[in-house]
């Protein structure tokens, strides 16, 4: 069995990349108040975890602005994806182990 990964573990992060792996890789990505409604964080811890995330090589941030409004988009890189993907197979084989034991996940 693969090990967690730590990054991807901690809650808003782990709802922060599933949400942004839920859409195709070409997408354009989430703006950061779509995904601030999508996380329920606020504005400051967001940004954080947001950090965290782009200095793992997860996520890339583009920010612009849009009619004199500042905007931030991110999307989830192919290593976030990749890193996602084992880390929702680790947690899938806990699940696993734990029904093949006779227990109800």
């Amino acid at each position: 069995m693969t090990a967690a990964n730590e990054i991807i573990h901690q809650t808003l992060r782990l709802r922060m990349m599933a949400a942004l792996t839920a859409l195709p890789s070409r997408s354009e990505g989430l703006d950061f108040a779509r995904l601030k409604k999508l996380t329920g964080a606020t504005d400051g811890n967001l940004g954080a975890h947001i950090a965290a995330l782009e200095r793992a090589g997860y996520v890339t941030v583009e920010k612009m602005f849009v009619d004199r409004k500042p905007r931030t988009i991110v999307k989830a890189t192919a290593a976030g994806r990749k890193a996602f993907n084992s880390h929702v197979a680790f947690l899938r084989a806990i699940l696993d182990s734990e029904t093949a034991d006779g227990d109800t996940p």
